[in-house]
């Protein structure tokens, strides 16, 4: 068992307040990954989680045990912790196998020789390393050695695995092939995972949650799917998503519960059902507020199609990409992209039609920068 508790975790450098009343729960089992952009808190995060860092403020506890009570001053040591921690480095004694690499935190804890065996075989076999048992370091791929470090780090069988950008060294295609081991080898151990990482793609495709980071605090806390279909603000979308999220400026009126936006791309009438509690904005007053749109919820057709929801657009440039076409249009002053699930070919200023589905939209108040409506996770067939 492994559920971590943050409360009210505060961090500074002397003046620089680095997180910001971090509260965050993992539950035993779970693949969270904290994510967003360069200096945002999110390794600071992990590594107070690791016990490398004392915050100023705060409480951590892992299966109800307080490791973390900072207006006591009390710090729990790392080795108490019961966990393990991956850096972006690899960190593999040169003069080791392979074997003896993954086997040495066996062999600090004093297991017997059948148990470090045994042990090291299986997290070999876990990651598909086996056969390289009795190479060297310098004998093996980037991506092969990222696989030792993991398979040493989860050998010991951690109650909490810790990962630190480990895949931010390896080649584009290396990436994907890790990806695919590490959630692989989750759903095989159950380890409670936690995942730093800058790169949406890797926290979209492994994580059971995403904790999206913003200078120093957490911005959003959900699963892939609903970070991605509804962020929270203006700066989380624009952050998710490749090609990013189109961008509308557009008016709206809230009034008899229903919130009427205006702009380039058509105007749209959404009801009370699809708002965000929570959130407020002026009701019976037109406001700015900008629609976001999807690329890959943009329809190209080059005949009109009479049905509703239909723009007339122009074409700007199309980029060929092999299994996908990606399209940039204009309508009006908006500017925008779209993906085309196959492969097209448009002529510059050439006239087509985009079909849009008011579902699958957000709108954000253009002033806070907050998410207002909400786009469906499912949606019906239009």
């Amino acid at each position: 068992m492994s559920r971590i508790e943050l409360e009210h975790i505060d961090k500074y450098y002397g003046d620089n307040h680095v997180l910001r009343d971090i509260n965050l729960t993992i539950e035993d089992g779970e693949f969270m990954t904290l994510l967003g952009p360069s200096g945002c808190g999110k390794t600071t995060t992990l590594r107070v989680i690791s016990g490398l860092e004392a915050p100023q403020e705060g409480i951590m506890k892992m299966d109800d045990h307080v490791v973390i009570n900072a207006n006591e001053e009390f710090y729990e040591e790392p080795s108490k912790r019961g966990l393990n921690l991956v850096f972006q480095s690899y960190a593999l004694w040169p003069h080791m196998t392979v074997f003896e690499n993954v086997a040495f935190g066996l062999r600090i804890k004093k297991f017997s020789r059948k148990e470090i065996e045994e042990k090291v075989m299986t997290a070999l076999k876990t990651m598909r390393i086996e056969e390289y048992r009795g190479r060297y370091p310098n004998e093996l791929s980037g991506g092969q050695q990222q696989r030792v470090a993991i398979a040493r780090a989860i050998a010991t069988n951690p109650k909490l695995l810790l990962l630190d950008e480990p895949l931010s060294n390896l080649d584009a295609r290396l990436r994907i092939d890790m990806r695919a081991e590490l959630k692989r080898m989750h759903q095989e151990t159950g380890t409670t995972i936690i995942y730093v990482t800058h790169d949406q793609v890797e926290a979209m495709t492994m994580s059971t949650r995403i904790a999206l980071f913003k200078e120093g605090e957490i911005a959003q806390i959900a699963t892939p799917l609903e970070i991605y279909t509804n962020p929270v603000d203006l700066v989380a979308a624009d952050f998710i998503g490749n090609p990013r999220i189109n961008f509308i400026d557009a008016t709206a009126i809230y009034e008899n519960d229903t919130l009427k936006v205006k702009s380039d791309l058509g105007n749209y009438e959404f009801g009370k059902d699809t708002m965000k509690e929570g959130e407020e904005w002026p009701v019976g007053t037109e406001f700015a507020c900008v629609l976001g749109v999807r690329p890959e919820n943009v329809d190209i057709v080059e005949q009109d199609p009479g049905v509703p929801f239909t723009v007339e657009c122009s074409i700007y440039a199309s980029q060929p990409a092999g299994s996908e076409t990606i399209v940039a249009l204009t309508a009006g002053k908006a500017e925008f992209l779209a993906i085309q699930k196959s492969i097209a070919d448009y002529a510059i200023n050439q006239k087509v039609w985009v079909v849009l589905n008011p579902e699958k939209m957000n709108v954000f108040n253009k002033d806070s920068g907050r998410l207002i409506k909400l786009a469906a996770l499912k949606t019906s067939n239009k």
